[in-house]
């Protein structure tokens, strides 16, 4: 198999394996020389008509028994109670699982968005209504606002749009070459996002990831192998759609360091990766936050 170079070290879900140390050999248990030799004792017996007592340790560890098992009878009571009222019939636990867990974070995102849209329609319904009565301010800023749009990503857009899909190998753990892991077999974050990356250094005026439009701030994450864009959650193959100048596009995909490395190992394990053009295509408004919530520009 040829050199393949790391595909970048130290970001995330791409770790170095830790070497751990070699343990050295537990020395045999052997008995010590005082206690090899064993000699069985017995209590001499009880003087006859005497009734043997406890010792003071027990009768003091019973006494405190009688007076500790009720509080422990009762918190636990409380507990129960406290359970049965707070369930009320259901399973409290049936939601923890992580799948569980991205489901209702899935079904929240779309219901926030919907709310979203619907609240969009309703402020363009009262900014028209407010220019059409003569409003110069809302007029202004309305204007304004036009201009900004299209650079910010908030109107729909068409025209020609390079299209890069990742995808994991088909390779089984059993099939694999020396010095190559189940991890190198799947697509990563640090991948996605040097196509992306790659995509804006080379004149990008558009980009959609999966059905989303993005924007230059827009943050991508995974979660093994899944994709988290804006809230929602995605399974491979992952497609990227940037529209612009098609050569200037691909050139910048071929030109990009890490997008070769990726390459290196689609050629050596099986890494899916495919690049097509697309003449004309539509590409919906961004509808995210605009702001950024986790960083911010270095001034």
């Amino acid at each position: 198999m040829p050199f393949l170079s790391p595909r970048v070290p130290g970001q995330p879900g791409r770790r170095a394996r830790p070497t751990t140390p070699a343990t050295p050999p537990t020395p045999a248990r052997t008995a010590s020389p005082a206690t090899t030799a064993q000699t069985a004792t017995t209590a001499p017996p009880a003087a006859t008509g005497t009734i043997p007592t406890a010792p003071p340790a027990a009768a003091a560890s019973r006494s405190i028994w009688r007076w500790l098992a009720p509080v422990i009878f009762a918190v636990a009571g409380l507990l129960f109670t406290t359970s049965f009222q707070t369930a009320r019939g259901t399973d409290l636990r049936s939601d923890r699982g992580l799948p569980g867990l991205i489901e209702a974070g899935t079904r929240s995102v779309a219901d926030k968005a919907a709310r979203v849209a619907t609240l969009q329609t309703q402020i363009d319904d009262l900014t028209a209504s407010a220019a059409a009565r003569g409003d110069t301010t809302v007029t202004r800023l309305t204007q304004s606002a036009d201009q900004i749009a299209p650079v910010a990503g908030l109107t729909e857009v068409d025209g020609p749009v390079v299209v890069v899909t990742l995808d994991d190998a088909k390779k089984g753990s059993a099939q694999l070459p020396d010095g190559v892991t189940p991890d190198d077999l799947v697509v990563h974050q640090q991948d996605v996002q040097a196509v992306v990356n790659a995509l804006w250094r080379g004149g990008a005026e558009a980009m959609m990831i999966q059905d989303q439009r993005v924007i230059a701030t827009s943050a991508v994450r995974c979660v093994g192998n899944t994709l988290i864009l804006q809230g929602r959650v995605y399974s491979p193959p992952f497609v990227i759609k940037a529209m612009g100048k098609i050569d200037a596009l691909k050139a910048a995909l071929d030109a990009d360091p890490k997008v070769e490395i990726y390459r290196q190992y689609v050629d050596a394990i099986g890494l899916g990766y495919e690049v097509k053009v697309i003449t004309k295509s539509r590409f919906p408004a961004f509808t995210g936050a605009l702001g950024l919530s986790q960083a911010v520009v270095p001034r």
